[in-house]
């Protein structure tokens, strides 16, 4: 009866979500760490930026996305979105899933992140560069000190970041303007920051900048493989959702804007083309 019970389970894709492109960093990071599995990536760009949005509208918009992503056969879903991973995921996880499907899983970025603080920074004063809705949440802060209550943890919100992203000015030199401007914001709270965690999935792409502006002696923690090298972890640990995950290493793109648009700027975050459907979230 077991082996007939076990031959039963349907296998799918790992599901990754984000309000829009920024997620694809992480998606980036998992396939190169991850590559034998199968992967659907959900961006929510009709609906974004989530960053600003209140706790009510971001949580039911998230719920939806991964509702969409369990119809479509996922098994296990990443939420690869600071904002939707502090606003959303710990009522999905002890609200939603029990009542949709117990033995599904939805996971964040946040506390992948959180984990290694303590090994990385030497003098326990961290700084958190995020979106408004992130750094209004606090999440970081009641993690870290959760887990380390000694961590001195600051944050500047850097609203400008996404847009210079999303309008392809990452590289352009009006961006430095605004790097600047929040990493010197967030070193005056406390010149003793020795790590900045980049708390947006868009900040990578201005990586080069931020290492610019920043100290010499900061160091900077990018997300994507932190929560690959987690997910890792988390499937060697859990054998039994690791055989719930097909394995053709294929990858599929779904966006609820128009596919042309989501196709011509999601490029710029997977360094390839990107042919995306519709997926209607309402």
């Amino acid at each position: 009866m077991a082996e007939a019970d076990a031959s039963a389970i349907s296998v799918g894709p790992i599901g990754v979500f984000d309000s829009g492109y920024g997620g694809l960093t992480i998606l980036r990071d998992l396939r190169k760490i991850l590559p034998d599995y199968d992967y659907l990536y959900l961006g929510d760009n009709a609906r974004a930026p989530y960053g600003s949005r209140s706790f009510e509208v971001i949580y039911r918009y998230t719920l939806e996305a991964v509702k969409e992503l369990f119809a479509r056969g996922c098994p296990l879903v990443i939420l690869a979105c600071n904002t939707a991973s502090a606003k959303a995921l710990r009522s999905i996880q002890q609200k939603d899933l029990p009542n949709i499907d117990p033995t599904r899983r939805v996971l964040g970025v946040i506390r992948p992140t959180v984990e290694i603080l303590n090994d990385v920074s030497g003098s326990g004063h961290v700084g958190v560069l995020g979106t408004p809705g992130t750094v209004a949440s606090e999440s970081y802060v009641i993690e870290a000190t959760k887990l380390f209550p000694d961590m001195k943890v600051s944050q500047q919100e850097c609203p400008l970041w996404v847009p210079i992203v999303e309008n392809s000015e990452a590289d352009g030199d009006g961006a430095d303007y605004f790097v600047k401007k929040y990493i010197d914001a967030i070193m005056n709270k406390d010149p003793e920051i020795d790590t900045l965690v980049l708390a947006c999935t868009h900040y990578p792409l201005l990586i080069d900048k931020i290492r610019k502006y920043a100290p010499e002696n900061v160091r900077i923690l990018s997300q994507g493989n932190l929560v690959a090298e987690s997910l890792k972890d988390y499937l060697h640990r859990h054998p039994e959702m690791e055989c719930r995950l097909s394995k053709g290493g294929g990858i599929e793109f779904l966006t609820s804007e128009n596919p042309d648009k989501f196709d011509s700027l999601a490029s710029v975050f997977t360094h390839h083309p990107v042919k995306s459907r519709r997926c209607a979230l309402d």
